[in-house]
C-alpha cells in the first residue's frame, strides 16, 4: 500500500481538509466532463482520475510513478478508465487526442514546467479545455513557516508569473482563485441536492489567494461562473467548539502538570538549599581545622627551632675548653650519656 509522504495526496491517509482542498478541484473540472475524453496528468492515486471518469466517456490518469500507478490501477478498476506510467513533460499521445485535460498541483514539482504546458497544448483538441491549479507562492511560503520550502517543489508561481506563463501557450486564459471560505449551509438531512449559492464581497486580493487555478483552451471560451464546493465535514462550527473544547482540556491537564512539576521543583529547590548549607557548615569546619593544623604546625616549628638552639648551646658548652680542664682535674658537671 502507497504511504503518504507530502508528495501526492493518498485518500484515508489525509485530514478532511486537505482531502477537500484536493477533490475539490476534480469537482469543478468534472462539469466539463459529459461524455468527452479525458486526461488527468499527474494523477497520483487515481482519485481524482476516478472522479472525471464519473462523467467521461473514457478517462486517462499518468503519472511518473510506477507505484502511484499500480495503486490507482488496484483502487479504481473501472472500464472507462486506464493508468498509465508516463511523463508530464513528454505526453505518449497523439496531437489533439483529448476533450478535457487537468494537471491539478503538478506543475510546480517540474523543473522544466514550460514543457508540461507546451505539451497539454499539443494533445488537447482545438475546442478542449485545460484546467492546471498550482499554490500561491505567498502564502504557500508563509504557511509552511519553520518547515521551510517544500523538498518536492520545483517552481512555485505568483498570480501574475502564472498568469503570464499560461498565456504564453494558451491564447484564452480565466484565472481563478481557490480559498477555503466559511458558509452558511441549507439543506435537507440525506440528500445531496444541486446547491444554489450566493457569494457576498469576499474579501482578500488575488495576491493572498491559497491556490490559483487556471481553465485555459485554444478557443474562447464564456466566463466561467464561481463554484462552491461542500465537502462532507459537516457542521464546521460544531467541530471547531469540539476543538476548542479539546484545546481547553489539554491546557487544563498542561496546568496540572505544570503545578505538579513546579511543586517537584520547589522541593528540590529547598532540599538543594539544605544541602549547600550543609556543604558552607562543612566547608567552614574545614577550614577551621585547616587553621588548627597550620597552628600545630606553626608551634611545632617553633620547639624545633628552639631545641636545635638548646642542643647547639649545650654542644657549645661541652666543647669549651674550661670544661675540657675541669674534667681533667675532675671539676665541673658531668652529664651522663644520653642526657
Amino acid at each position: 500500500m502507497i504511504e503518504f509522504t507530502g508528495e501526492r495526496v493518498v485518500p484515508g491517509q489525509v485530514d478532511a481538509d486537505l482531502w477537500a482542498e484536493h477533490v475539490s478541484r476534480y469537482a469543478l473540472a468534472a462539469r466539463w466532463a459529459n461524455a468527452v475524453r479525458v486526461l488527468d496528468i499527474g494523477c497520483g492515486t487515481g482519485y481524482g482520475t476516478a472522479e472525471l471518469a464519473a462523467q467521461a466517456r473514457q478517462a486517462t490518469g499518468i503519472d511518473l510513478s510506477p507505484d502511484a500507478v499500480a495503486h490507482a490501477r488496484a483502487a479504481y478498476p473501472l472500464a472507462n478508465i486506464r493508468f498509465l506510467p508516463a511523463s508530464a513533460t513528454a505526453l505518449p499521445f497523439a496531437n489533439a487526442s483529448f476533450d478535457l485535460i487537468t494537471a491539478f498541483e503538478v506543475i510546480e514539482h517540474l523543473k522544466q514546467w514550460r514543457h508540461l504546458l507546451a505539451e497539454a497544448r499539443r494533445v488537447l483538441r482545438p475546442d478542449g479545455v485545460f484546467f492546471v491549479s498550482t499554490p500561491n507562492k505567498s502564502y504557500y511560503t508563509d504557511s509552511r513557516g519553520a518547515s521551510g520550502a517544500n523538498p518536492f517543489h520545483e517552481h512555485e508561481f505568483e498570480f501574475d508569473e502564472f498568469r503570464a506563463a499560461l498565456a504564453e501557450f494558451f491564447p484564452h486564459v480565466n484565472l481563478l482563485v481557490q480559498n477555503h471560505l466559511e458558509a452558511f449551509a441549507f439543506y435537507k438531512n440525506g440528500m445531496k441536492p444541486a446547491v444554489e449559492g450566493r457569494m457576498d464581497g469576499v474579501r482578500g486580493k488575488p495576491e493572498e489567494a491559497h491556490f490559483f487555478l487556471g481553465i485555459c483552451s485554444p478557443r474562447a471560451m464564456p466566463e466561467p461562473t464561481g463554484y462552491l464546493f461542500v465537502h462532507q465535514g459537516s457542521n464546521v462550527l460544531r467541530e471547531r467548539e469540539k476543538h476548542i473544547e479539546g484545546l481547553t482540556a489539554e491546557l487544563t491537564e498542561s496546568r496540572t502538570q505544570y503545578a505538579d512539576l513546579h511543586r517537584v521543583h520547589e522541593e528540590q529547590t529547598a532540599h538543594l538549599r539544605e544541602q549547600n548549607q550543609w556543604a558552607m557548615r562543612t566547608s567552614q569546619e574545614l577550614d577551621a581545622a585547616r587553621e588548627r593544623i597550620r597552628q600545630v604546625q606553626d608551634e611545632l616549628e617553633d620547639r624545633t627551632r628552639w631545641a636545635l638552639k638548646l642542643d647547639a648551646r649545650v654542644q657549645k658548652y661541652e666543647n669549651s675548653r674550661w670544661v675540657k680542664l675541669g674534667r681533667k682535674i675532675n671539676c665541673g658537671p658531668e652529664f651522663a650519656e644520653g642526657e
